[in-house]
């Protein structure tokens, strides 16, 4: 992000339209990106692309190297000869275009999927050999993993036979040769996922579109990565974690946020150089252009929440690694673009930790209308090197919240903006999409839900709830000739082209 004044849309793949239940790699994914360069975009920031566990959320993933296989393309593998369009046609991935049925994808994807593996000849694939042979650092651990973890029912790994959970060799070699179809089948996947990914990103950077890509400072417990690398985290000799993440009491929830992630052992990290680290932005960068990094607060402190308790009211919070990672990245990568999810409860080391490294911070309208105070969210209160956003996957849509407003932070929003009401939610929407263009913001990134002018039933997530989250796509021929457009001449007009 060197030149200044640009803009771009946050839009979920999953959130794409398409037949199969999903957003994937496939060609509303092409068309999308054609519509954003129509349109005078730059960036289409994504949410993470994990593989999704219990609970949907693409920040709870079962590996943070690994992608996720419904993003993997059926008309793809169709033009491959991996499968017959009469059987991509005969699952149920769910009758509603515009929801993710969880249930459905689970239960038919992989079978659909299983079919593709099955015709793929590997054992004479150089490329498939390749792909192996560089990400080999994870993808062994991760199949296998997955493997074992299916032949256990699915349960978490604390719940698997000692020998194998503990790693040892006998059980690792015992399970690995059982399983071996197994294992390959999960490196197949991995293997498509990237092949697909990395042909679309190319194909973005054709149109002049560069890829932001997300991912969530910590990782699942039910996850690969705590699995092989224990030593990592913050756990006790049994294996379970002395604390987990979250957030504490905030406007979002009375209680805190209680994410369950294990917490990092920074002296460890620190011990080893950071090389984990490192290995994982290092991948990042070869999936995406630009990396915003979740929770980026916590770099500096984060919150500690003894395990087992049951909300997040009685963590405290501890000293993070500070600028030693970022400096540890940077001698091993160079200048890389970041942008720093610097929102919450910030203290002045917070700051400071973010200006140090150079990274843009965030701002976010939704957080800028208190009639108590002022607010550094507002667009007056900014500096050049931030991204601004009229809201993010945790919040509502402009439309959605504007109406939920305290009635006294709506009179000053409106105030703010010089109206006095609105003749529709679109018109809402694009007033408060041209305040965040307008703002003094290197960046500016729009949920397409605000371009759209959806209200709250296109809202990606509600924090610290459980179920109907994760769920929303775009209607088909929803971004429009039109739209884009009229999202063109915004562009224009506040000097982002």
């Amino acid at each position: 992000m060197k030149k200044i004044r640009k803009s771009g849309v946050l839009m979920p793949v999953a959130s794409l339209p398409g037949k199969y239940g999903i957003g994937t790699f496939g060609k509303e994914s092409y068309h999308f990106i054609d519509m954003l360069a129509e349109s005078g975009q730059s960036y289409w920031q994504i949410l993470p692309l994990g593989p999704t566990s219990y609970g949907d959320s693409p920040y709870q993933s079962f590996s943070t190297f690994a992608g996720n296989p419904y993003f993997i393309d059926p008309d793809i593998l169709i033009f491959e000869g991996l499968l017959t369009k009469k059987e991509a046609d005969s699952y149920d991935f769910g009758k509603d275009p515009e929801k993710i049925d969880y249930g459905k994808m689970y239960s038919a994807r992989f079978r659909l999927l299983r079919k593709a593996y099955v015709r793929a000849n590997l054992k004479n694939n150089r490329a498939y050999a390749k792909f192996c042979s560089a990400n080999r650092y994870w993808l062994d651990d991760y199949a296998l993993y997955m493997a074992v973890k299916n032949s256990f029912g699915g349960v978490s790994f604390i719940e698997w036979d000692e020998p194998i959970r503990k790693r040892d060799k006998k059980a690792l070699a015992a399970y690995s040769e059982k399983y071996a179809e197994e294992v390959e089948f999960y490196k197949f996947l991995q293997f498509k996922f990237q092949e697909q990914w990395k042909a679309l990103k190319k194909y973005a950077n054709r149109k002049g579109i560069k890829i932001i890509g997300d991912i969530p400072i910590y990782v699942a417990f039910d996850s690969a990565d705590t699995w092989a690398s224990p030593e990592l985290f913050q756990f006790d000799e049994k294996g379970y974690p002395t604390a987990v993440a979250g957030c504490p009491p905030d406007a979002f929830s009375a209680t805190g946020q209680l994410w369950g992630n294990p917490l990092y052992d920074w002296d460890y990290h620190k011990s080893e150089g950071y090389r984990w680290w490192i290995r994982r932005i290092k991948h990042c960068y070869e999936l995406y252009d630009v990396v915003r990094v979740d929770h980026f607060r916590a770099f500096d402190a984060y919150y500690a929440i003894p395990y087992g308790d049951k909300t997040a009211e009685f963590g405290k919070w501890k000293k993070g690694p500070g600028f030693g990672l970022f400096k540890a990245i940077r001698n091993e990568l160079g200048d890389v673009d970041m942008i720093a999810e610097d929102l919450g409860f910030l203290t002045d080391s917070v700051i400071k930790l973010v200006k140090r490294t150079g990274y843009p911070g965030m701002k976010v309208l939704q957080f800028a209308f208190d009639s108590r105070d002022d607010s550094d969210y507002l667009p007056h209160n900014y500096d050049p090197n931030t991204v601004c956003y009229t809201g993010t996957h945790d919040n509502d849509t402009v439309a959605g919240w504007f109406y939920q407003m305290k009635a006294a932070d709506r009179r000053m929003a409106l105030d703010y903006i010089c109206r006095s009401g609105f003749s529709s939610d679109a018109e809402l929407a694009i007033t408060f999409v041209k305040l965040a263009m307008s703002s003094v913001s290197k960046l500016c990134i729009i949920p397409m839900q605000d371009y759209l002018g959806l209200g709250s039933s296109a809202r990606i997530n509600i924090p610290s709830t459980v179920g109907g989250n994760w769920v929303w796509r775009m209607k088909k021929g929803a971004f429009s000739k039109k739209l884009a457009k009229e999202m063109y001449r915004i562009t224009k007009l506040y000097g982002r082209l």
